[in-house]
């Protein structure tokens, strides 16, 4: 749901302009880059509304780098999605859930899970 949201906000809503690669963009002219400080409040208002608690924009990329390796997404393509020069800052976000290293470890002999 959150994710079609998105696809159509990036295909229909946001701004046209070619030379700015950011994914939010401000809605008042002239577009630009919304600042992270912007984006922060929005992320704490809207999940405040939606009766999350306390959700930061970073603990949503973390949530979004797991999401993905969870997926069978390689480093590579989470670091680019997430903005990443180099992999060893990816590593940091995309973490192994226990469940996940559970069912991982379930098929090998002698293990006890």
């Amino acid at each position: 749901m959150v994710g079609d949201a998105i696809a159509a906000y990036l295909s229909d809503g946001r701004p046209r302009v070619p030379e700015c690669r950011a994914v939010f963009m401000t809605s008042q002219p002239p577009a630009r880059a919304m600042g992270v400080s912007a984006i922060r409040e929005a992320v704490v208002r809207i999940t405040r509304r939606a009766g999350l608690g306390r959700v930061s924009a970073h603990r949503l990329r973390h949530t979004l780098a797991s999401e993905m390796l969870a997926g069978g997404a390689d480093l590579p393509a989470i670091g680019q999605v997430l903005g990443h020069r180099m992999l060893e800052t990816t590593a940091v976000y995309a973490k192994c859930d226990r469940e996940t290293l559970r069912q991982l470890a379930r098929p090998w002999p002698g293990a006890a899970v």
